[in-house]
């Protein structure tokens, strides 16, 4: 439909004329193309001036000194305001004498394209709101428009049956001045006629409307939909892509005529996210989800994970890392998950130092002295009070429920001690020549589903959840196998 959002696995084309910012006399027309593999390209039939050029005097050389990009270009297409972001020039063709005067050709690229509105930059607060869709958010929320009864009398089904519609009410909470509403928009029924059946169809789209308190910009909104996007790719374990981003123009508002407000202008906005969303495949299994707005709600979830995220954002960066772009070496995963486990052992404050401070302080003094003046700096340095590895990997597995981590694996020790010795084979050797390609694969899932756990823990999910989803989550339990072969301690060993 006409007013559907521009959903970014899908293809587009828009022509019109472009034109900078600064100098909107001059427009030039072009064609603008999205594509989600290769992005956003502009080709021009006629060119911006690119070169950087020096201003020479009278009968001196001008010399060319690079290649100029733009923040910003304008357009007007289909009927639509246009604006591209990060701009820069791929190809094209200038001509300084030709045989035949025509205009040259000129092709840019754009990181970000916004569908229906003019904006200065990427940090011009020109939006009210923004909508966001992800992957197997409707799976999350656990709520839907439709019902759905089969006739079935005595036990036996009959053929009758239904579907019936039913608005679901938004869920709605302010985290930071800004609300967070889970709303659903649904199509009314309409049948398609085709040569040989008849389907009827209707849609219901479940998505995230985020109203901060004051207008915010294009960097503001794709910061909003990857929020969005992070909470969806830990609930379901699995890169959750954005489908589309929407926008509401600020100060569009305006009156019908029988004197309703009408809809505000919307802009499309079409970028590369973490993860591209494929609007038409198939959901998830629910097995797969870790919690659903049934058991951790919308309005005690989102301020949650707010909260948390921001506490702990590089260390859920690393793990969600993982599951956006896996790496095809072992060692880097290696890397990533036990450096996400010290990050977030730092960032949830729960460092023991090994020393009292006094006695620390006395003790590196006395070695200190030993030293000879002019190593003295980096010994100093290289002297620290804090936990080892051992030790935060040993006081992360023992914050989350400790039935969940023992199913998970069976010597927590053993899996400390290997996976500190593996860690720091590959940072201070580059190689791991003490540990099996199984083991480390084994140390790196291990790892990654204790910091998971830990911050669903973090999040408020109840210790019986925890269980459940070691018990019965497909990957983890494939993971508590792999555990229980290559992280046990051999009989007679400590």
């Amino acid at each position: 439909m006409a007013n559907d959002p521009l959903n970014l696995d899908e293809s587009g084309e828009w022509a019109g004329l472009w034109w900078l910012p600064d100098n909107a006399d001059e427009q030039v027309p072009g064609v603008l193309r999205y594509d989600p593999e290769g992005g956003l390209s502009l080709s021009l039939i006629g060119a911006f001036e690119d070169r950087i050029t020096t201003n020479p005097a009278p009968g001196v050389t001008m010399y060319h000194e690079g290649t100029r990009t733009w923040d910003v270009i304008h357009g007007a297409a289909e009927q639509r305001e246009i604006s591209l972001l990060g701009c820069v020039p791929t190809g094209g063709k200038r001509t300084m004498f030709a045989q035949v005067n025509s205009p040259d050709k000129h092709v840019l690229a754009a990181m970000t394209a916004i569908i229906g509105a003019h904006v200065s930059g990427e940090e011009d607060a020109a939006f009210s709101a923004a909508e966001v869709s992800v992957e197997d958010l409707g799976l999350w929320a656990a709520s839907s428009v439709f019902t759905g009864f089969h006739g079935a009398p005595d036990g036996k089904i009959d053929g009758t049956g239904s579907i019936a519609v039913k608005p679901v009410e938004a869920r709605s909470v302010v985290v930071d001045e800004t609300e967070f509403r889970l709303k659903h928009r649904h199509t009314l029924p309409y049948f398609d006629q085709r040569k040989g059946e008849t389907v009827g169809r209707m849609r219901d789209t479940a998505f995230v409307r985020a109203v901060p308190a004051a207008p915010f910009s294009a960097a503001g909104a794709r910061e909003t939909a990857r929020l969005v996007q992070d909470l969806i790719t830990l609930a379901t374990h699995r890169a959750a892509g954005v489908i589309w981003l929407r926008l509401e123009v600020a100060g569009t508002e305006s009156v019908l005529p029988d004197g309703r407000p009408a809809p505000r202008r919307h802009a499309d906005v079409l970028y590369s996210p973490a993860a591209l969303g494929k609007h038409d495949a198939k959901a998830i299994d629910d097995r797969r989800v870790f919690f659903t707005c049934e058991s951790l709600p919308f309005e005690e979830i989102v301020p949650r994970w707010c909260e948390t995220r921001g506490r702990l954002k590089a260390a859920t960066n690393m793990i969600l890392g993982l599951r956006y772009a896996p790496a095809h070496f072992v060692e880097n995963n290696l890397l990533t998950a036990v450096g996400a486990a010290e990050v977030l052992h730092r960032g949830l404050r729960i460092d023991k130092k090994p020393f009292p401070k006094k006695e620390f302080k006395e003790m590196r003094e006395a070695m200190l002295a030993q030293v000879p003046e002019e190593f003295r700096a980096s010994f100093r340095s290289a002297i620290r009070n804090d936990p080892i590895l051992r030790d935060r990997l040993h006081a992360l597995a023992a914050r989350p429920d400790q039935d969940a981590i023992a199913l998970l694996m069976p010597d927590v020790g053993h899996w400390a001690s290997r996976t500190t010795q593996a860690r720091n084979d590959l940072a201070h050797e580059g190689r791991t020549p003490n540990h099996p390609v199984e083991e480390l694969i084994a140390i790196v899932e291990v790892t990654t589903a204790v910091v998971i756990l830990n911050v669903l823990h973090e999040l408020g999910l109840p210790a019986g959840r925890q269980r459940e989803i070691v018990q019965e989550h497909p990957q983890l339990r494939a993971t508590a196998r792999t555990a229980g072969k290559w992280l046990i301690a051999p009989s007679g060993v400590a």
